[in-house]
């Protein structure tokens, strides 16, 4: 059994989408919850306070506790702050959600420096960030003799498991975020703090007019965001088991998602010739993965 009453969540990008959906039912569940958001647009520029601020009101509206945070979490020092923020008005931290986004699609031959600079930055540094300030914290409580219980949830994409046309720099970012769980898995433990990352399948900004987003008129809403915090929430949970995995969540559906593995191995006697590989590895070589394969129900699970 898990359980998020009493502690103190920061969630990124918590303004719209997909953040506010994991604040709110963060809230409903008994976190204290830190809303984050820039308020920036969907490009990052700009910035407005007001969408983290209703979902703080919201929360409290409802018998919860949260406070507003607009600090740039792609800003290192910023960063630090809202982990300070967190720590100043609730005394600890509990769990980190990267979840903050924006996009600048275009093919990798038409993309400009400042696109590149501008996702990397916020899908990735936004990531490592605070992460980075939120384990220096359980580190120093850890060598106080006191483990945490902590978990880092990071938002990652299909994009990155099978690339995306027109989505270079969002698509490398989120693979990046991959390895970044990785590492925080392995360096966190040290610490009792686990670290996984969920690829969500859901209608918001960034998806806007590239998945089919019209809202049903009835019944299930599979594209809802509201889909995949129960996951993020579980995972924010203390005492939840899952560390180091990959998931997939949208609509009814949860996927549990493989990292890198080998699947053949070929050895020479000695150094390799470029003739011994062109006879020996193109009968192994592999299906490049199709982003439609996280998309399909029907595909194999």
């Amino acid at each position: 059994m898990t359980t998020l009453d009493g502690r103190v969540v920061i969630i990124t990008g918590a303004g719209r989408g997909l953040g506010r959906a994991h604040a709110l039912l963060a809230g409903e569940l008994g976190a204290r919850v830190v809303v984050n958001d820039l308020g920036a647009d969907l490009h990052g520029e700009g910035a407005d306070p007001s969408p983290a601020a209703e979902v703080v009101a919201r929360i409290r509206g409802r018998g919860g506790q949260a406070v507003l945070s607009g600090h740039d979490v792609s800003d290192w020092g910023q960063a630090g702050e809202l982990i300070e923020l967190a720590l100043d008005t609730y005394g600890r931290l509990d769990a980190l959600v990267n979840n903050a986004g924006i996009l600048r699609d275009r093919t990798l031959a038409a993309l400009s420096e400042a696109e590149w600079d501008a996702v990397v930055r916020v899908h990735l540094k936004g990531h490592a960030a605070p992460t980075h300030h939120a384990l220096a914290h359980w580190r120093r409580r850890a060598k106080g003799g006191e483990a945490a219980d902590a978990s880092v949830v990071h938002t990652t994409s299909i994009a990155g498991f099978a690339g995306n046309v027109g989505q270079a720099n969002y698509a490398a970012a989120k693979l990046g975020v991959l390895a970044l769980s990785r590492c925080v898995s392995l360096e966190g433990g040290r610490y009792g703090v686990r670290s996984n990352a969920v690829s969500p399948g859901a209608r918001t900004r960034i998806t806007a007019g590239i998945d089919d987003d019209t809202v049903p008129a009835e019944g299930f809403d599979a594209a809802a965001p509201e889909n995949v915090s129960p996951l993020i929430c579980w995972l924010a949970s203390a005492g939840c088991p899952a560390d180091g995995q990959v998931f997939h969540c949208s609509g009814s559906e949860v996927a549990v998602v493989s990292m890198p593995r080998v699947t053949s191995r070929v050895r020479a006697e000695g150094r390799w010739t470029v003739e011994a590989l062109a006879e020996e590895l193109p009968g192994r070589l592999l299906t490049p993965p199709d982003i439609d394969h996280f998309l399909d129900p029907a595909s194999p699970s």
